[in-house]
């Protein structure tokens, strides 16, 4: 199987399976003498890990990363960074039952005609559980990005209900389960996703990512445009299925005269009046805030019974037993914010190399 990695310099690899003894992942590229340890890193993940809350899998994992390699004394060596979690919590025995079903809206259907074998246990490879990893290299990221660049991820709409924007409030983030930046709206969501999760059912959501001190330059025409490889590391997160760049679809309601920002020069200062582009100009970040949104879409495991077909091409019926998130975009949140990082890292690298 190709395709476990990602980035040019700073260079992500994934590994492991769901309900294998572990996961883990490699980072090449990182600059050497960067101070970094498995507290640091541990912070990232225990925004994503599982069982936190009643809104989430309730399948209990600590997610504990160990360094194996990259590092000495604290800092890192320039040689490749290893890292590693051990699954703690599998349940595989929830699966037995349907080992020669494909479930709907997993990708049981397609590893099977596209390998031959596929690992049923929780989804194998194609498991959300992978993002961990993700969220591990992201945290090494941000170390490269510096503490100029500032990337924020928030829930912005679950299922049917949608924040109010005039209510938002970073500080609100880590005050509640749904990384929700308007307070009002956490009690409605909590009654809400209960009432979903009762059901045996779930629901999609729309997460925000908010990327402000980015340095103008970065990106590389016409391919590697910043916006194709944003999307393209978003598009790579288990269950998105779609995602927006500035005002993304909405641009087509608008006017020429409306949508094009505005430059001004002000006291020294290149000034824009908005920032519909969502800050990238011709694939190139403009210095603006750089704005995304991604749709996820419903956890395809839930309790109700639906129509599918077995190894045999047979007919037949199946419920997904388990634990499972009434909604995964819950816990997308810090993936997607991981790997806003792990791009933008690599683009950083790849424009300092030119300059040297």
């Amino acid at each position: 199987m190709s395709g476990s990695s990602i980035g040019e310099i700073f260079k992500v690899t994934t590994w492991g399976e769901s309900h294998g003894e572990a996961l883990g992942c490699v980072v090449e590229g990182v600059p050497p003498n960067i101070k970094l340890d498995e507290e640091y890193i541990q912070k990232f993940l225990d925004r994503r890990k599982p069982g936190q809350s009643k809104f989430t899998t309730q399948r209990k994992e600590e997610d504990k990363v160990k360094i194996l390699s990259g590092t000495f004394e604290g800092k890192t060596t320039g040689t490749p960074i290893s890292l590693i979690i051990y699954n703690k919590d599998q349940k595989s025995k929830d699966y037995s039952e349907i080992r020669d079903k494909f479930r709907p809206g997993h990708a049981d259907y397609t590893y099977q005609m596209k390998y031959g074998i596929r690992d049923y246990r929780g989804g194998g490879r194609a498991s959300a559980r992978e993002t961990a990893m993700r969220v591990a290299a992201g945290a090494i990221a941000l170390k490269i990005l510096g503490e100029k660049v500032k990337i924020r991820g928030a829930l912005i709409q679950l299922g049917i209900n949608k924040i109010c924007e005039e209510n938002w409030n970073w500080n609100e983030i880590n005050k509640n389960d749904f990384f929700c930046p308007d307070k009002k709206s956490v009690k409605n969501w909590e009654n809400y996703l209960l009432k979903i999760r009762k059901d045996g059912s779930s629901v999609g959501a729309i997460i925000q990512i908010t990327v402000s001190g980015v340095p103008v330059g970065l990106g590389e025409p016409v391919f590697s445009k910043i916006d194709a490889l944003l999307a393209q590391g978003i598009m790579s997160i288990p269950a998105v299925k779609g995602v927006e760049i500035g005002n993304g679809f909405k641009s087509a309601e608008l006017r020429g005269e409306e949508n094009a920002d505005e430059i001004i020069y002000k006291n020294k200062k290149i000034i824009f009046k908005t920032n519909n582009s969502g800050g990238t100009l011709g694939g190139i970040s403009s210095g603006q805030d750089i704005i995304i949104k991604f749709v996820v879409k419903p956890t395809s495991s839930i309790l109700k019974k639906r129509k599918t077909i077995n190894l045999k091409k047979q007919n037949t019926s199946i419920i997904t037993k388990g634990r499972h998130d009434p909604c995964v975009g819950i816990r997308a949140v810090p993936v997607g914010e991981a790997m806003v990082a792990i791009v933008l890292a690599d683009l950083l690298l790849l424009d300092q190399s030119k300059n040297c």
